[in-house]
């Protein structure tokens, strides 16, 4: 049997942007991830396959066995970015060797659309960090960087509240599994967005930071505590308005679906990916009708261990 390893993709409902400076985010590991197999073939280099969730291969490559150097790909760019996550992680374990005479291939397999922004990069990254042993914070900050929720949400089951803390985050396991969660839904905007691009954004504004993370770090405690929808409402909507003004940017809401009567709460790097919505499955023919067709129930997007 192939060793494998399994990380869990990622949203964040609450902190986008302020959990970079060290707001609390409560965010929310989902049912889809990335598997990592090792196993053995018969060829003399490292060799690498990524598949979707059709099981297609959209990606593969052969590495030198010595030092990692690309010899073969189907996409230069994927490749580089491959072989040097795998030397950054040789750097903090220089005992770590992908290719041994036990297992020389790897599959790497997402069970979600690629475009999803669900965490490609960041369940790599944790597979790859549990398979060469290393920290996978000081792997991800060596590679992509972020604030690292993406990679607690890897390794949890449940929801989290999330606060950086250099390579060890604080991460608190905690029950989120609200009665209304038949009401909340999951819409794809059909774009992927780039979220080093974002963070460059946010990094360049000038506010108060302090303010925002008060202001952030209250909206998701109360999110965690309130038990109707009309209050979880009421806290999303806030949160985007405060967002709206530190960006400098219109709301998701605003911009493409202003006479939505419902609250829409963008998740992650704003403009992209995907958003929550609140409503009822007969409110979501209103999206349908504007061409977003991917709308996930929340309990079929999102993890809740029955207990903590």
């Amino acid at each position: 049997m192939p060793k494998t390893f399994y990380s869990n993709g990622k949203l964040l409902l609450t902190g986008e942007y302020a959990i970079l400076d060290g707001a609390k985010g409560l965010a929310l590991p989902t049912k889809f991830g990335q598997s990592l197999s090792l196993s053995y073939t018969d060829s003399e280099n490292f060799v690498w396959n990524s598949l979707d969730e059709n099981d297609a291969v959209w990606f593969s490559a052969e590495l030198s066995k010595k030092d990692l150097k690309v010899i073969y790909t189907s996409d230069q760019e994927v490749a580089y970015r491959l072989s040097h996550i795998l030397s950054e992680a040789k750097k903090l374990n220089p005992l770590f060797e992908p290719s041994t005479k036990e297992a020389n291939t790897v599959d790497a397999k997402v069970t979600f659309p690629r475009d999803w922004g669900l965490g490609t990069s960041s369940t790599l990254i944790n597979n790859i960090a549990e398979w060469a042993g290393v920290n996978p914070y000081k792997l991800l900050k060596a590679t992509f960087g972020g604030s690292g929720y993406d990679i607690a949400c890897a390794k949890h089951n449940t929801p989290i509240i999330y606060k950086r803390n250099g390579f060890s985050p604080n991460v608190e396991e905690v029950i989120f599994n609200p009665n209304y969660s038949d009401r909340l839904f999951f819409v794809y905007l059909n774009e992927k967005k780039n979220s080093r691009d974002a963070i460059t954004s946010y990094r360049n504004l000038d506010f108060d930071k302090e303010k925002l993370i008060n202001q952030i770090n209250n909206i998701t405690e109360k999110v965690l505590k309130c038990s109707t929808l009309a209050e979880f409402e009421n806290l999303l909507n806030l949160h985007e308005t405060i967002l709206s003004q530190t960006l400098q940017i219109k709301t998701i809401k605003n911009i493409r679906f202003a006479d939505y009567p419902n609250t829409i709460k963008s998740l992650g790097a704003w403009g992209g990916d995907f958003v929550l919505v609140t409503g009822t499955m007969e409110d979501m023919e209103y999206f349908k009708n504007k061409g977003y067709s991917t709308i996930l129930p929340y309990k079929k997007m999102i993890l809740q261990k029955k207990s903590i």
